[in-house]
C-alpha cells in the first residue's frame, strides 16, 4: 500500500496554490472569522477570508480584491504578517495572512456564509486546520494562556 507522502513522490511535486488571506482586527481586539460556503471544499469550517492569488497580482492586490468580492469592505492598511505552507487533501497552499485594520464599508457577506467577530478561545466550529496556527499566532501576541478553539 502506498502512502499520501510516497504517492505525491511518484506522481511528482503538487503545484502550490498561493492565498491571501485577512485577519481583520476590530479596535476592541475582536478579528472576523467567516464560515465557507456551501460549495466549497470544507464547507461550513471556520477561517479568516481571502482567497487565489490571481496571475499578476500582489498579496495586497489580491486580498483588497478578494475582502471587495466577498464582504464588500475597501481595504485601506494591510500589513504582511506570517505565512504557512499546508497540505490539504485537495491541495498545497500557501497561506500569506496580513492584518487588516483599516477598512471602509459595512460587511456584507456576499457568498452566504457567515461571519462572527471572536476573541480567545473561539466559540465557533468546525475551525479550519489552516486557521490554528494563525490563533496560535494571536494567542502569543496576546500572552493568552489556554486552548485556542475546540472542535468537539
Amino acid at each position: 500500500m502506498v502512502d499520501a507522502d510516497q504517492q505525491r513522490h511518484e506522481t511528482g511535486p503538487r503545484k502550490i496554490v498561493d492565498v491571501a488571506v485577512g485577519v481583520l482586527l476590530h479596535a476592541s481586539g475582536a478579528f472576523l472569522l467567516t464560515s465557507r460556503p456551501a460549495d466549497k471544499v470544507y464547507a461550513g469550517y471556520w477561517e479568516f477570508p481571502g482567497g487565489k492569488l490571481e496571475a499578476g497580482e500582489s498579496i495586497e492586490q489580491a486580498l483588497s480584491r478578494e475582502l471587495q468580492e466577498e464582504l464588500g469592505i475597501q481595504v485601506q492598511a494591510i500589513e504582511r504578517w506570517r505565512e504557512e505552507l499546508v497540505d490539504y487533501p485537495h491541495a498545497l497552499v500557501r497561506l500569506h495572512f496580513c492584518k487588516v485594520t483599516q477598512w471602509m464599508g459595512e460587511l456584507e457577506m456576499r457568498e452566504q456564509q457567515h461571519y462572527a467577530w471572536q476573541q480567545l478561545p473561539v466559540l465557533v466550529k468546525p475551525v479550519l486546520p489552516g486557521t490554528i496556527p494563525v490563533l496560535a499566532w494571536l494567542a502569543s501576541e496576546r500572552h493568552f494562556l489556554g486552548t485556542t478553539h475546540s472542535d468537539s
